[in-house]
């Protein structure tokens, strides 16, 4: 199915490994043009079958072209064929076509000024701009029919051009926010250069979800509903090719926040969907007990709502005659990225972390997956809410982790713990819509931290736990910065959290961005 769909993109992106490869896609999807990221082996495959893209972008990566071995001429044969290498992929254009590449000492990034030649200005870009530069191999003498497109403020070459075919190299990451005038850059040759046209929008995006919904027949689903802006969307329009033949269940864990459940409900009353709540805490809790590690801990609650939904399936079936064929999951793009390659066997991407709904089902449930929005980013599921007509409220709703508070608590969890971290993130909540603020945020929670602090509460000491706030902006959760919340605010809940919440004397505020740390504490 994924060759299926890599043939109806425009733009094939060839992971070479870069931890920057899908924002890529995230840039050529907001710009307007339907884009997938590949494997090396894939795009080989495809291209024997005469199956090829519009344009293809060779990315960067951390090997060194002294060391590549392959044959890339399946790829530069193809003389119309627009190509676009960034980085590893503009050594590799350097290399194949017989420059000279020099070997890089350093294999960093950092801010460079690169400035365009007089033949080479770029739609919406000023001659000069500062860019995120690759200190890796790089050229030192362009392959003949090549020419300088662009060079660094040392005189170092930063991008080149073929004279007479579609192919530009760049030495820097034009997809990262640092870069200035990245998406001018990509978009001057998504358009100039390659003359695509834009094909990816709200309802483009919707056709395609709706259609994968649709190609399964007329089969019965059960949802792994959270009441997220996730599973809302794909319950919601896969409802509208299903009906009743969907069955949403939400499964309350015991590790929710106050908010969560009151949303659920909302939900149950005003929506056309099948909604039943199952209330397991003390299932969940019981399989936690004595678990501290982080990893330990997300995988035994990804086992156990997998056992919950086990059970369910044969409740159904034994007392209701009704037989699952499909498990509908609102996973996306970032949650597979993070937890395994998804470039198969050939992939470079490194496991960051599990996530609870991402690898697939015992093979005894029987079920397949069903993941309309598997490849797509929060902000484009946020605009399919949108485009269903669903509440701007439920569909800006911050994104909540399923295993909930289970990786807000650092170390064992226990029902003290929890009900800290529920009090404090309430108070929370209530100060960010008070203020206005909640839209300012992507995110924002609160995390206890397994340590104690002393701390003075009326005229005695205390020796209590402490509570850090995080918040951050993002737009898919590959990468965030900390969020600069007005000092009254943080005061104020500062203030609220050590009077009201029993058992904590402290409050901090994390002002780490993603990367180097990630959104969630574990």
């Amino acid at each position: 199915m994924k060759s299926e769909k890599l043939v109806d993109r425009k733009i094939w992106i060839v992971d070479f490994g870069s931890q920057y490869t899908q924002l890529i896609t995230r840039k050529s999807r907001e710009l307007g043009y339907s884009s997938e990221i590949i494997t090396l082996k894939e795009c080989e495959e495809l291209f024997k079958k005469n199956e090829k893209p519009d344009a293809l972008v060779l990315s960067g990566g951390p090997q060194s072209v002294f060391e590549d071995t392959f044959d890339y001429s399946f790829i530069f044969d193809n003389e119309e064929l627009p190509i676009l290498g960034i980085c590893y992929g503009m050594q590799i254009l350097g290399k194949y076509f017989g420059g000279n590449v020099e070997k890089g000492t350093i294999g960093e990034y950092g801010h460079a000024s690169i400035e365009f030649s007089e033949n080479h200005q770029f739609e919406g870009c000023p001659n000069s701009i500062n860019v995120w530069m690759s200190h890796s191999d790089h050229i030192t003498k362009v392959p003949n029919d090549f020419e300088v497109a662009i060079k660094s403020g040392n005189g170092l070459i930063a991008g080149v051009a073929h004279k007479s075919r579609k192919i530009l190299g760049l030495q820097f990451h034009p997809e990262v926010e640092h870069s200035d005038h990245g998406k001018d850059i990509l978009n001057h040759f998504f358009k100039n250069i390659a003359e695509l046209e834009a094909d990816w929008s709200a309802s483009e995006m919707l056709k395609e979800a709706t259609d994968m919904v649709r190609e399964i027949g007329d089969k019965k689903v059960l949802c792994a509903f959270s009441g997220g802006v996730d599973s809302l969307v794909a319950a919601m329009l896969s409802h509208h090719v299903l009906g009743d033949n969907l069955y949403c269940f939400f499964v309350d864990h015991g590790l929710l926040r106050p908010q969560d459940l009151g949303h659920i409900k909302l939900l149950q009353k005003n929506l056309p969907l099948n909604i039943e709540i199952i209330d397991v805490k003390e299932l969940f809790l019981s399989k936690l007990k004595g678990l501290s590690d982080p990893e330990e801990k997300r995988k035994m609650i990804g086992n156990t709502f997998i056992e919950v939904f086990e059970q369910k399936v044969h409740e159904f079936e034994d007392q209701k005659g009704i037989k699952f064929d499909y498990l509908l999951q609102g996973t996306l793009y970032p949650d597979v990225i993070e937890s395994i390659s998804p470039h198969e066997k050939d992939g470079k991407s490194v496991t960051i972390k599990s996530h609870h709904n991402v690898g697939g089902l015992p093979e005894r449930m029987k079920l397949k997956l069903l993941e309309p929005l598997r490849h797509l980013f929060k902000d484009e599921v946020r605009r399919l809410g949108g485009e269903l007509g669903l509440n701007h409220d439920w569909v800006y709703r911050h994104p909540f982790p399923g295993p909930g508070l289970g990786i807000r608590i650092l170390g064992e969890i226990f029902p003290e713990s929890i009900r800290k971290v529920q009090e404090s993130d309430q108070i929370l909540f209530e100060e960010l819509h008070r203020s206005g603020l909640y839209e300012a945020t992507w995110q924002a929670l609160t995390v206890l931290l397994p340590i104690k602090t002393v701390g003075v509460k009326g005229d005695s000491r205390a020796y209590e736990e402490v509570i850090c706030l995080r918040m951050v902006n993002s737009s898919d959760g590959m990468t965030a910065t900390w969020s600069d919340m007005p000092r009254e605010f943080l005061t104020k809940v500062s203030s609220r959290i050590t009077n009201e919440v029993k058992g904590v004397t402290r409050v901090v505020y994390d002002i780490t961005s993603k990367p180097p740390g990630t959104i969630e504490w574990e």
